[in-house]
C-alpha cells in the first residue's frame, strides 16, 4: 500500500530559490510549468516538474492519494512575516475616529492606541487571548497564508509578554499554520517610564526582560519600533546588539513615519529585515540591499492610514530584496488578507505580478529564516501549496474585492 501522494495536471508557478533573498530583476524569477505534476511524501516534496518527467519514474504501488488538479493554477502558499495578530480586543471606534479627523496624539489621550491594547491584554485570559488569536490565524489559512509570524508587543511588561509568547506558541501548536513567534517588547515606551526610555531598554528590555523570554524559549526574533517618540536608532541598538548575542535573530520597525536612519541601522546590524519603510532614504535602503536585509513593506497600513505607499518599485530596481505583509493589528491596520497585499503591492506599489509572487512567497520566508523549508515549490520543501480560481498569479491582483484561494494546502494535506 502507497503512502505517497501524487497531483497532476497543474499549472504551477513559483519562484525559483537560489540560496539567497531574490533581489533586482532576479526578484521576478518565476519558473511557470504549464503541466506539472508534484509527488509529496511524508508533507515534504519529493519530486516536482514536468508531469510526463515525473509519472515515467514513480510506481503507482507508491501512491496512496492521486488527484487531478485539471490544469487549475497553483502557487506557493502564502509567508505573512509580518503581523501583531495577538490581541485582544478590537479598535474599530479608533478608525472611526481617524476617518473624522482625529489625531494619533489624541486618540491617545483618550485611552486609545497601543496602551488600550496593553490594557485589553492584561484584562484577558491566556484563554481568551488565544481564542482571538487563534480565530484571525484561522481567517489567514482560508485565504491562502500558511506561514506567518506573530509578534508579542501588547505587554510591556514582562508577565504579559509571556503570556503572549505563550498564546503564540499555542497557535502554533494548535492549527495546520506554521506559526514564527517574535518577542517586541519595544513596541512602546509604559507610561510609568515615559522620558526614561534608556532606563527602559537598559534596565527593563535588556537586563530583565530577554534573559526571560530567552529562558522560556518561544521567540525567535528580537523587533523594535525605532521612530520618533518611541525608540532612538541608538535605543534600538543597544537593544539588537543585546539581543543577538542571547541568539535572536533580530528585525526593527524602521521609518515608518519619519527617516529616523532605522535603514541604516538594519544595514549596520545585517537585521534578518526591516519593516515599513515609508520614510527611508534611498542611500539606507541601497545599504540593506548590499547587507541582504530584506525590505518588507506592508501596504494595507498604507492604505488603511491613507498614507503614500512605500516605494516597492524603487527598492526593487534598487537591489532590495522585497517581501510583502498584512500588518494585521487592531489599530492601524486590521488585515489578515495576504491576497489583498499582493494587489495592493501590483497596483499601489508597482510591482509586477512575479515580482508579488515572490514577494508574498520567498522572500517572506527568508525574512522569517524559513527558506530552507518553505517559500517556493521544490523538491526538499514542505508541500505548502494553494489552488487558485484563475490562469496565473495575475488572478490574485485581476479580481479586486474577492478572493481567488479555491484550496489550501499545508504538508500536502488540504487544510482549507
Amino acid at each position: 500500500m502507497g503512502t505517497k501522494k501524487l497531483y497532476r495536471n497543474m499549472r504551477l508557478f513559483t519562484p525559483v530559490d537560489g540560496g539567497r533573498p531574490l533581489a533586482g530583476k532576479e526578484q521576478a524569477n518565476v519558473k511557470e510549468i504549464k503541466k506539472a505534476a508534484m509527488l509529496v511524501a511524508g508533507g515534504i516534496i519529493e519530486k516536482i516538474g514536468e508531469e510526463d518527467e515525473i509519472l515515467k519514474n514513480v510506481c503507482p504501488c507508491e501512491v496512496a492519494l492521486e488527484k487531478d488538479f485539471g490544469g487549475a493554477c497553483v502557487v506557493p502558499g502564502f509567508v505573512d512575516p509580518h503581523t501583531h495578530m495577538c490581541f485582544a480586543k478590537r479598535r474599530e471606534d479608533e478608525f472611526g475616529m481617524r476617518l473624522a479627523g482625529l489625531p494619533y496624539l489624541e486618540i491617545l489621550a483618550r485611552g486609545g492606541g497601543i496602551l488600550s491594547s496593553v490594557n485589553a491584554v492584561k484584562a484577558a485570559t491566556e484563554d481568551q487571548l488565544f481564542e482571538t488569536t487563534k480565530k484571525l490565524a484561522l481567517s489567514a489559512l482560508a485565504k491562502g497564508t500558511t506561514t506567518v509570524e506573530i509578534k508579542s508587543g501588547y505587554g510591556l511588561e514582562l508577565g504579559l509578554e509571556l503570556k503572549m509568547l505563550e498564546v503564540i506558541g499555542r497557535v502554533g501548536r494548535e492549527t495546520p499554520l506554521d506559526v514564527v513567534p517574535t518577542f517586541m517588547g519595544a513596541h512602546a515606551v509604559p507610561q510609568e517610564y515615559k522620558g526614561r526610555a534608556d532606563e527602559f531598554v537598559d534596565e527593563v528590555l535588556v537586563k530583565q526582560m530577554l534573559p526571560k523570554v530567552k529562558e522560556q524559549g518561544i521567540a525567535e526574533f528580537c523587533d523594535v519600533f525605532c521612530e520618533e517618540g518611541v525608540f532612538s536608532v541608538e535605543q534600538s541598538r543597544r537593544l539588537l546588539k543585546a539581543a543577538k548575542e542571547m541568539g535572536f535573530d533580530t528585525k526593527i520597525h524602521a521609518d515608518e513615519v519619519n527617516d529616523l536612519g532605522g535603514a541604516g541601522l538594519a544595514a549596520e546590524l545585517a537585521t534578518r529585515s526591516a519593516e515599513h519603510l515609508l520614510a527611508a532614504s534611498e542611500e539606507n535602503l541601497r545599504a540593506m540591499g548590499k547587507a541582504g536585509s530584506i525590505a518588507v513593506l506592508l501596504p494595507a497600513t498604507a492604505y488603511s492610514l491613507k498614507k503614500p505607499y512605500a516605494r516597492g518599485r524603487d527598492m526593487v530596481d534598487w537591489g532590495v530584496p522585497v517581501a510583502m505583509a498584512t500588518d494585521c493589528n487592531p489599530g492601524s491596520c486590521f488585515c489578515e488578507s495576504m491576497p489583498f497585499i499582493f494587489g495592493l503591492g501590483v497596483m499601489c506599489m508597482d510591482l509586477s505580478v512575479e515580482e508579488a509572487l515572490t514577494a508574498t512567497t520567498l522572500n517572506a520566508a527568508y525574512a522569517l529564516n524559513r527558506a530552507k523549508k518553505l517559500g517556493s515549490l521544490e523538491a526538499g520543501k514542505q508541500a505548502d501549496f494553494l489552488v487558485l480560481d484563475g490562469e496565473t498569479p495575475t488572478a490574485l491582483a485581476y479580481h479586486a474585492g474577492a478572493t481567488s484561494i479555491e484550496e489550501v494546502y499545508k504538508l500536502g494535506e488540504r487544510v482549507a
